[in-house]
């Protein structure tokens, strides 16, 4: 996938979550339609994670994808900085968030687990890749940076997996369609299938770029 359709799709989703729930107002109205319906009912905060998450999540989904720009680090390696600085703290926060999030998700154990793992894994990267620039270390940092911003590029994936999953019933049904069973349906796999491929995928460009990578067997000395 090219940097311009990661841009693209990134700044598109970032369009639609602040479109969507800019209007959020805290407590969140019972009648709210989209995800922000799923935290309606929960606690105060709850609802205040729910809104942090939305920030700070788009945040890093519009700072990240400029941080893998060759010109903007080399020519202008302030910027890259103070953006990494800014990416670091909305995954920092979001990350925070989606975890507190996860335990009143509407799918259930799969949603815990799934998102739950993410939100870790999602901080835990991104610690790496900070501490990794902090030692001077930069093949390490641009790994990690690479798996981090994998995992943030979930909020794009998630969106389309649910598309595609949904055109794929509608396509193969038969007599009445049940819109909230469809939709419940392609929901389900989510949790995971919206940032696990994408962490082979990051493995995959990090083997390509010759950065440091996981191995599954130990490498002989």
């Amino acid at each position: 996938m090219s940097w311009s359709v990661v841009l693209l799709t990134s700044l598109a989703v970032v369009g639609y979550a602040v479109g969507s729930y800019a209007d959020v107002e805290l407590p969140i109205r019972a009648g709210h339609q989209g995800l922000a319906a799923t935290y309606a009912e929960r606690p105060i905060a709850i609802q205040v994670a729910f809104y942090l998450h939305i920030v700070t999540a788009a945040l890093a989904l519009l700072v990240g994808p400029f941080q893998f720009s060759t010109v903007l680090r080399e020519r202008f390696p302030a910027v890259h900085r103070w953006s990494g600085r800014l990416y670091v703290l909305g995954v920092g926060v979001g990350s925070v968030a989606a975890f507190l999030m996860s335990f009143f998700n509407s799918a259930a154990f799969d949603g815990f687990f799934g998102f739950g793992g993410l939100a870790v894994l999602w901080a835990w990267s991104t610690w790496r890749g900070y501490r990794a620039i902090r030692e001077r270390d930069v093949p390490n940092h641009r790994a990690w940076m690479i798996r981090s911003f994998a995992i943030t590029y979930a909020a794009v994936t998630l969106r389309a997996w649910l598309g595609v999953l949904i055109v794929l019933q509608l396509a193969t049904a038969h007599g009445t369609v049940d819109g909230t069973r469809i939709f419940d349906n392609a929901y389900a796999p989510l949790p995971f299938l919206a940032w696990l491929p994408n962490l082979v995928v990051a493995e995959f460009l990090i083997r390509r770029r010759g950065l440091p990578s996981y191995r599954l067997t130990p490498v002989a000395g």
